[in-house]
């Protein structure tokens, strides 16, 4: 059969031209993709529900939240020791603004300021904050969120956890105050909000979730359960509540990690809460003492003690005329139960003993030479940090070293904001050969944090001599390095 030209022709034609079309013609023609979806009514509602739930939190909670400004009193800068011949040559030489900023006698600088902040707890004015906001205050001024500005009083403050308690002077009218919750019963995924002053950002709303709880061996204080979360901290937060869902206070927020994102720390506050009572009631915090220098067993101390690596605390000294001097335990010793309880690392135990009430006897179960010995230590109280400072001694291994803060940190150029810095060392001694320097900042020792000269001695209390461990040392300026301190010989 034969198909006539003009009957193809038509279609062929067709083809053709819209093979030809230009693109934009093509396209619209093309069909259009479908608009997204409009969000389900059961969506919306359970968003703006969570929104609410946000906002109802900061509109309770925020009012409690205060700003908490302190004088601090700034040490001399020290004098240049040249002659005044020798200075008026400098003046000559470098000219007279570069020999002012360097080389003149410099008068005491007046006091400076520094701001955290902290929460209402107590209609009676009482209010938390960390213990390195005040610590080295002159004078305390807090501010409310009506920008009423209250004269405090330091009532106390615990540097073991990093609290403190102050309380407004004479205040006028009523005060807004915060709830406060059950730490003990956070679960890791819920949701977190901070409040708090960063920045000099005044109360500041951010959410997160929690991210872990019981966190140890962060660095930041002796006795740590640290709650983390990711809710942003920045400097300024210190001292501001770590809320719930329902705008109960589970913590108080403490710290960051500088080089992280997205991790801070919180005290719980079931801890805060035994820590303000025994302040407000007290006037300090007492606690069971058992008298040693004690350290994490590693793979290799437990391998060759007969124990498992996560079941105890070595003992590495026991102090004179201690508790557990008198009970008779002995360097060396890996203690593995305390009143009956399994022990599982150092801050188990920490915790454990001092909770005991001074005065009271206690079983303790060592492994000695692989075999399980029981003894009854009695108890003793806690003595504060300067008695213990003074009992072990100005120096670790010819260091002197105090707690680096934010200021000392400036001072020296650090990066850093924990650890312990560096103020003297003796020559010949053990540091001098390390090559450790004053204005260092000491890191970690034997891979672990030391934020107090208590966990310094502790990491080296058990060398022998001639034994070296890394010491991770951060020089003035931000370099870091590693040096091998090694404990010397008789």
């Amino acid at each position: 059969m034969t198909i006539p030209f003009r009957a193809l022709a038509a279609p062929l034609l067709l083809v053709v031209l819209g093979a030809l079309a230009p693109p934009a013609l093509a396209q619209s023609r093309a069909p259009q993709p479908p608009r997204p979806a409009a969000p389900a009514p059961d969506s919306q509602r359970l968003l703006r529900a969570l929104e609410d739930a946000f906002v109802s939190v900061a509109d309770r909670a925020t009012p409690s939240v205060v700003n908490v400004s302190v004088k601090v009193k700034r040490e001399a800068r020290p004098e240049s020791g040249a002659s005044p011949e020798m200075e008026e040559r400098f003046r000559e030489f470098f000219g007279p603004e570069l020999f002012e900023r360097f080389f003149r006698r410099q008068a005491p600088r007046d006091e400076g300021r520094a701001a955290g902040s902290g929460v209402m707890v107590d209609p009676r004015g009482y209010i938390l904050t960390n213990n390195h906001v005040v610590e080295n205050a002159t004078e305390i001024e807090v501010r409310l969120s009506d920008d009423r500005k209250f004269k405090a009083a330091l009532v106390g403050r615990d540097g073991r956890t990093d609290l403190a308690v102050l309380k407004i002077e004479n205040p006028a009218g009523p005060l807004p105050v915060a709830d406060l919750g059950d730490s003990d019963r956070l679960r890791v995924g819920q949701w977190a909000i901070a409040i708090g002053n960063p920045f000099g950002l005044d109360r500041t709303v951010t959410v997160g979730i929690i991210s872990a709880t019981g966190r140890t061996h962060v660095g930041v204080a002796t006795y740590e359960a640290f709650i983390q979360t990711d809710a942003s901290i920045n400097p300024g937060n210190s001292g501001g509540p770590l809320l719930n869902l329902d705008g109960r206070v589970v913590g108080i927020n403490t710290a960051i990690v500088s080089s992280g994102q997205g991790i801070g720390f919180a005290i719980p506050i079931n801890m805060a809460r035994d820590i303000m009572t025994q302040l407000i009631n007290r006037g300090k915090v007492v606690r069971g003492w058992l008298g040693v220098a004690i350290q994490d067993l590693s793979p290799e101390l437990a391998a060759s003690l007969g124990v498992k690596e996560d079941a105890g605390a070595l003992v590495a000294a026991v102090m004179k005329d201690g508790p557990a001097a008198a009970a008779g335990l002995r360097p060396g010793d890996v203690i593995v139960e305390f009143g009956g309880s399994a022990i599982k690392d150092v801050p188990d135990l920490q915790k454990r003993v001092a909770a005991v009430e001074p005065g009271r006897a206690a079983p303790v179960t060592v492994m000695r030479e692989k075999k399980t010995v029981t003894l009854s230590v009695k108890i003793g109280e806690q003595p504060p940090d300067d008695a213990m400072e003074a009992e072990a001694g100005d120096e670790i291994l010819g260091l002197t070293v105090e707690p680096l803060t934010p200021e000392t940190a400036r001072q020296h150029r650090l990066a850093a904001r924990s650890g312990l810095l560096v103020t003297e060392v003796a020559p010949g001694s053990a540091g001098a050969a390390a090559g450790i320097r004053p204005g260092d900042a000491i890191l970690e020792v034997n891979r672990g944090p030391v934020g107090d000269a208590a966990a310094f001695r502790q990491a080296v209390a058990g060398l022998k001599p001639g034994k070296s461990v890394p010491v991770y040392l951060q020089r003035g300026g931000g370099a870091n390095e590693y040096v091998m301190l090694t404990a010397p010989r008789p």
